[in-house]
């Protein structure tokens, strides 16, 4: 077995076994064209090329620094003499622009969920594939981790290579990395034509600039002649270009020439829908309970519970065992374990005070009015479930005698939830409001 197989089976013990069985499988290690530094695979087309690059690029370059100690570049190609006619496949490539440009093929717009926080995002980015290097160019796509902004990033560039355009996209570190290695082999006319000719550049964590003088020069000149003529320009960041230290004034001018759309954390509706669109294009199945509780206890990073989803699917299958509630609550249970653990009762204090119109003075205070009982519920619940904190250590919180109180307030707003579905929905958004909070 030679050391591409060696890698490949390391890489299938990590992995869902769909993903595996689908894709990796397949994969022939090309002996001829791999190098120490350089490692080639042959893939049975394009589409399986970039998803493999796309998905577990940087994971099986890693695994091949375990094997050798050096890290190479990874190169997922086709197969030429195993798939479609040399022309074909020509015209193939040639469609998809430069080899670099590693799209997932799954990322479109109408595999992307549309709610109220990423509506202004998506219609944006929409338009601006649509109407390439017209009114909003550059677009600036920012907002937090796992929201959606490199799904839209790359939705603009599938949606471009369907029309045989050709489309750059990188992140700004691998963006960096090439300007560096052109720099020291004195090829820099090599790196500006191929930065300089396409029809559109998509930039991924363009944050990543910051106090990169050098690259920030380059990148300058970049974005002015691909602006100048006409090239469409989309970048993502996790905030807008004046909160970037470090940024030269003259490229957050330019970042601001066209227009600023951001993500914010998804509703609990948005996230459902989420989950249900994930499932059906991944083949899995999960009951509506199961749903309700991923999207109320996994917070609002979209590629995490994308990942959740999988993982259940991989263990369910691995472990012979149905998806349940049970089932679930048992495989993410150390994932719920750490977000419990940055979240205080001071917190859940203050969000549900602040929802629910209560001063949070009144809430450990002697009050039995109806509404300042209610929250108090409420947050002792939350507190319950979303806390590492004890019956007891809730009781001290709120100057009770010992922990039965609590135990009786659980039981009560168990009871209520069974009978009261808006309740229950006010609990799961007050749920995911703190996770919300948490994440910022």
């Amino acid at each position: 077995m030679n050391i591409g197989q060696k890698v490949l089976e390391e890489l299938k013990k990590e992995i869902p076994p769909t993903d595996y069985e689908r894709y990796i499988k397949k994969l022939q290690y090309d002996t001829g064209r791999s190098r120490s530094n350089i490692i080639c695979y042959l893939a049975s087309n394009i589409l399986v090329a970039k998803w493999v690059n796309t998905k577990y690029g940087v994971r099986i370059a890693h695994l091949f620094e375990l094997q050798n100690g050096i890290k190479p570049e990874v190169e997922i190609i086709v197969n030429k003499a195993k798939n479609v006619p040399y022309i074909e496949q020509k015209h193939i490539e040639q469609k998809s622009g430069s080899k670099s440009t590693k799209l997932n093929p799954s990322f479109t717009f109408e595999s992307f969920i549309v709610g109220n926080s990423n509506q202004f995002a998506y219609t944006t980015a929409k338009s601006a594939a649509e109407k390439p290097g017209e009114q909003y160019n550059p677009l600036f796509i920012y907002g937090g981790v796992g929201l959606g902004k490199t799904h839209l990033l790359q939705a603009i560039g599938n949606y471009h290579l369907n029309l045989g355009k050709t489309v750059i996209y990188t992140t700004l570190e691998q963006f960096m990395n090439s300007f560096t290695a052109h720099l020291r082999s004195q090829t820099m006319d090599r790196f500006r034509e191929k930065f300089r000719e396409c029809d559109l550049l998509l930039i991924d964590d363009i944050q990543f600039l910051s106090r990169k003088e050098q690259t920030q020069e380059e990148f300058f000149h970049t974005f002015n002649e691909l602006y100048q003529s006409k090239k469409q320009i989309v970048m993502t960041s996790d905030r807008q270009p004046n909160k970037i230290a470090g940024l030269v004034d003259r490229l957050k001018s330019r970042f601001e020439w066209g227009l600023l759309a951001d993500i914010q954390p998804p509703g609990l509706e948005t996230k459902i829908a989420i989950i249900q669109k994930k499932c059906e294009l991944d083949g899995i199945k999960l009951d509506k309970e199961i749903i309700h509780y991923i999207a109320t206890n996994m917070g609002d990073n979209i590629r995490e519970i994308e990942g959740t989803i999988i993982k259940l699917n991989a263990l369910s299958s691995m472990l012979n065992q149905p998806i349940s509630i049970e089932f679930t609550r048992n495989a993410i249970k150390d994932q719920l374990k750490e977000k419990k653990e940055n979240i205080t009762i001071d917190e859940i204090v203050k969000i549900v005070s602040r929802e629910l119109n209560i001063k949070p003075s009144d809430i450990k205070s002697k009050k039995r009015t109806q509404n300042v009982a209610n929250a108090r519920r409420i947050i002792i619940y939350l507190a319950r479930n979303l806390t590492p904190n004890s019956m007891p250590q809730i009781a001290l919180y709120f100057g009770m005698k010992d922990h039965t109180a609590i135990s009786h307030t659980m039981k009560k707003i168990n009871e209520i939830i069974e009978n009261d579905e808006n309740f229950k929905v006010l609990l799961e958004d007050l749920s995911n409001k703190v996770h919300t909070k948490q994440n910022e």
